[in-house]
Formats: structure tokens, sequence, C-alpha cells
């Protein structure tokens, strides 16, 4: 007999086998619209470019409470190391398997499955109830919650709590959440030199040589100090090239990448400025260039906050700590609107891996987290559990 999952573990392995590598949705957004407008939600579809959008909204009261995430998902990798194909879902020792499982397919899932239980039992509950779900959160992310969120000013609504189900979890399930992030700069920097042959040095000039000293400056430079909530400033570099592949050839110019993850005491301008300084002090003939494609946000207290933590320690029973290391997330285009933004989701020690997976009671046991934060923010229902 076929052991039989619950609602949010089959619609997640729905999801799972749509091979929805970014930008492409490949249909997951309409199996979303559809199981949301069953249940009286209003659909819009937002189409940016090649990307798919959805907006989906369940009343028209104040406060507007937002699920986000996306359903594009970062590519496999070689086939062969997977156990089982990534978008063929398999469940094995109780863990979901499958690109997306955890980032973050199966949050979307538990989102969904949450809605449908609130709004069954609540279907005139306080507010509004919406999802932002877009296919370009892996990728350039131009065309996604971005352009939404552009559209959504335009018509006047504004986001008062974002949940977005981005994988937090380290260890447990709740035992992490994320109040805010920390800004991105991107700076591609080419080092000028003149090619010439590596027995004449002298009419030569190596842009190797001449780097790697402002690199190592750059690499020893304290940007500023760790904040209460966020981590010092990083830079790292990421990328180093340069030669004709030739081993008697002095190269003309060295390209080379590098990032920096900032917190919101610091301005990339600044950083930039100190860049600039090292490379002259150095005598670098250069071209620098610098991108800051996201900037810091955080959510320190507020009702969705104090919500989150309240139905963790309900439903899971720990104390989740907030925190705002790793990476960028989509919450960096809504939380300058004036929304309070939090990232709450599964375990994210899988992600971008081979054998992605989800526990899938953790996956359930979220659902009834999402559902959890729905009734003590938008229900007058005093709830025992």
């Amino acid at each position: 007999m076929t052991k039989s999952f619950s609602p949010t573990i089959d619609l997640a392995q729905k999801l799972i086998e749509r091979p929805s590598v970014t930008p492409e949705d490949h249909g997951c957004q309409a199996l979303i619209a559809e199981r949301l407008e069953k249940i009286g939600f209003t659909i819009h579809h937002l189409p940016f470019g090649e990307v798919q959008n959805l907006w989906a909204v369940h009343g028209d009261q104040k406060p507007l409470f937002v699920y986000a995430g996306h359903t594009d998902v970062v590519p496999t990798g070689n086939l062969s190391d997977w156990t089982s194909p990534p978008f063929t879902p398999s469940i094995r020792d109780g863990y979901l398997y499958g690109r997306g499982a955890a980032d973050m397919k199966g949050s979307i899932a538990a989102m969904v499955t949450a809605a449908e239980r609130f709004i069954k039992e609540n279907p005139k509950h306080i507010g509004s109830i919406a999802f932002l779900i877009t296919s370009d959160e892996e990728g350039p992310a131009k065309n996604g919650t971005a352009k939404v969120m552009e559209h959504l000013k335009k018509e006047g609504t504004k986001i008062d709590y974002c949940l977005v189900g981005e994988p937090s979890s380290h260890l447990k399930l709740g035992d992490t959440l994320k109040i805010g992030r920390r800004g991105s700069c991107n700076c591609t920097l080419k080092i000028l030199g003149k090619q010439g042959h590596v027995a004449y040095p002298e009419k030569a000039n190596n842009p190797i040589h001449t780097a790697v000293l402002a690199l190592a400056e750059l690499t020893g430079i304290e940007w500023d100090k760790a904040t209460p909530t966020f981590p010092a400033t990083s830079f790292q570099i990421s990328n180093i090239q340069s030669g004709t592949g030739a081993t008697n050839v002095i190269p003309g110019s060295l390209d080379c990448k590098f990032n920096f993850r900032f917190n919101p005491d610091t301005n990339p301008d600044h950083l930039i400025e100190r860049i600039e300084t090292v490379l002259r002090s150095q005598g670098l003939n250069y071209e620098l260039h610098c991108e800051t494609t996201s900037r810091p946000f955080l959510t320190e207290s507020g009702k969705l906050l104090s919500s989150c933590i309240q139905a963790v320690e309900e439903i899971v029973g720990i104390t989740p700590t907030p925190s705002t290391i790793g990476g960028t997330s989509d919450g960096r285009y809504i939380a300058p609107t004036g929304a309070e933004v939090i990232e709450l989701g599964p375990n994210n020690h899988t992600i971008h891996c081979v054998d992605e997976s989800v526990n899938i009671e953790e996956l359930d046991s979220l659902s009834k987290v999402f559902e959890r934060i729905l009734q003590i923010l938008l229900s007058n229902q005093k709830i025992n559990r």
C-alpha cells in the first residue's frame, strides 16, 4: 500500500516535479494560483520579461500580511551525483529529496496549506492575506520581486507584514529566524600593465606583481566593527584572471572581482573610496566599477517578529534566535517600503547542494507555525494548543 502524506508534503512534491531552474517557473505558479483561487484569493499574474510573478490577495482591509517566496531553483549540477533524480521527489528516511525541497518549494507548500486551513476557520478574518511569488530570486532578480514592488507602489498597495519563507533554520526548525540582511556591493577591477617576454621584464609591466600587494592590503583592512545585530563588513575576492596561457608571456592586464557584505552603519561609497586610496597608493593603472545590488534592512521589533517567536515557541517548543547572517533575499525589496520583514523557513543545511532535502515532519510543523502566525495577527480567536 502506498503511504499517504499530508497536504503540505503532497504539494511540495508536485512543485518539485516541475523543473523550474531560474528564471523558469514551469507551471508552479499556476498550481499555486489554482489552490489559492479555490479559497477565495483574487489572482494577478504579473510577468515581466521572461519572469513569472504571482500576486494573490484575500481580503481588502488593513493590515496586509504577505507570504513571499520564489518558485525558481538553482541548477542541479551533475545529475549522476544525485542519489535520486532532482526533479523526481523522493521520500527516504523521513526526508523529502529534490531540488527546491528546502529552497524554497517546501516553504511555499507550507504557506499555501497554512492559508487554506486558516481561511477555512476564519473566512472573515481581520485584514488581508497575500502571496508574492516570483521565479527570479535565484537569478539576476531584476524582473521579479523588485518589479512587483514597483507595481504595488503604483497601485497604492502597502505591505504591513511580510514573512519570507527562506530556509533560515540552522540545526532544528525555528532555531533561527532572519530579522535582516547585510547589503551587497559587487566590484570588478582591471589592473593594466604591459605585455612582454618573461626574459625581459624590464621591457614589460607585470600587472600580477603590482596587483598582489594592493590585494593583500585590501584583504587586511578592518572595514568597520560588528554591531549588536550585524557582523562586521566583509571583503571577499571571488575571481582573479590573468595571463595568455603561455609560461613565457608577461600578461598585459589582470581582472579581479570582489564583493562587500556591509552593515547599515557603513556607506558603500566610503568602501569604494578606501579601495581607490589603496590602488592609488600602490601607483596602479586601473579601472574600477562597483554596483550596490542591495541595501541592508532590519526588523528589530514589531508585531510580526513577536508573532513569529510566539508561534515557534508554541508549535516547536524552542525560542528562535534572531540573526542577520547569510546572503541576500527578496526581503531587500520589501523592507524599504516600511514593511516589517522576517525570514522563517526550514533547515538550510542542504540548500543549493546535491541531494537537497527537507525533514517532512519539520515541514508539516512549519505549516502549523505559518498558520499560527496568521491566527495571532489576523484573528480574534483565542487559540489554545
